[in-house]
């Protein structure tokens, strides 16, 4: 902002000068042409002059005034005119840079908001499948768990850990139990399952709308809900749901060794 405010002092002060300039020019060039009147001419003679002849000297005498203000005229307004669009990049930046903040305050304000909306869908989502593992593996089911395990589970889920049952849905797929029965195996099932996936997929349209760069929606679909809800898509009877797109690590760190590589072109050329 100072070097700025002194290019402004600076241009000014040019101005100034240009307008200097051009007075003590008129004035040089007005008591000259008074000098010529009185010694080449003579007073009586000018003033005797027909209107005519008087016109044409006056117009000789006066062009190159003319001319010289004209060209002083047209520095100052070029002048003007640069200083103006100096102003105006000067604008256009500041406002580029509040427009960059306002951006910045609007997506942080969404975020805090997403995280407020996450905690009360992860709890909604680890209910779910709260009631859908009870409802399969409980006391109501084939008993693969005991009701004071199911306590127990419950007691985690009431402490904060709202993914203690999707986490017991992936170690029974990872001891091959056949998990489209456990979700779709009866109509509550069913539709214990379908709450879970529309609820899920509602938390990460959210999670991608204030995610510039994919970690947020990541960490969600690498959850153990994100996880359980991709299986419950992938055993779907009815619907043929498309998978979930996270970000690769072959494509992130193909995209690192491409802009080292086009670093160092820009540096050996």
């Amino acid at each position: 902002m100072e070097s700025n405010k002194n290019k402004i002092e600076i241009i000014e002060q040019h101005k100034d000068m240009r307008i200097v300039y051009g007075i003590v020019l008129t004035l040089i060039w007005l008591l000259l042409g008074l000098l010529y009147i009185s010694y080449n001419v003579g007073w009586q003679s000018f003033i005797s002059l027909p209107i005519g002849d008087m016109g044409t000297f006056l117009e000789g005498a006066f062009a190159p005034l003319a001319f010289l203000w004209l060209v002083i005229g047209l520095f100052i307004q070029q002048s003007v005119l640069a200083e103006n669009n100096r102003e105006l990049r000067d604008n256009n930046i500041q406002s580029e840079k509040q427009t960059m903040a306002i951006a910045a305050t609007e997506l942080n304000a969404r975020q805090e908001t997403f995280f407020k909306i996450a905690d009360n869908t992860r709890r909604q989502l680890g209910g779910i499948s709260g009631l859908l593992l009870q409802s399969g593996k409980g006391p109501q089911g084939d008993k693969a768990f005991s009701e004071s395990e199911f306590m127990e589970m419950w007691h985690l889920f009431a402490t904060g850990d709202f993914e203690i049952f999707s986490r017991n849905f992936l170690v029974l797929a990872g001891k091959g139990v056949d998990l489209q029965s456990l979700f779709y195996g009866t109509q509550i099932r069913c539709t214990h399952t379908d709450n879970f996936i529309m609820n899920f997929d509602r938390l990460l349209r959210l999670a991608r709308d204030c995610d510039t760069n994919g970690i947020i929606s990541d960490a969600q679909l690498h959850s153990a809900h994100g996880l359980l809800s991709s299986r419950m898509r992938e055993l779907h009877p009815r619907i043929k749901f498309k998978r979930y797109e996270v970000t690769r690590s072959s494509s992130y760190l193909d995209q690192i060794i491409k802009s080292a590589q086009a670093q160092n072109k820009d540096s050996n050329a």
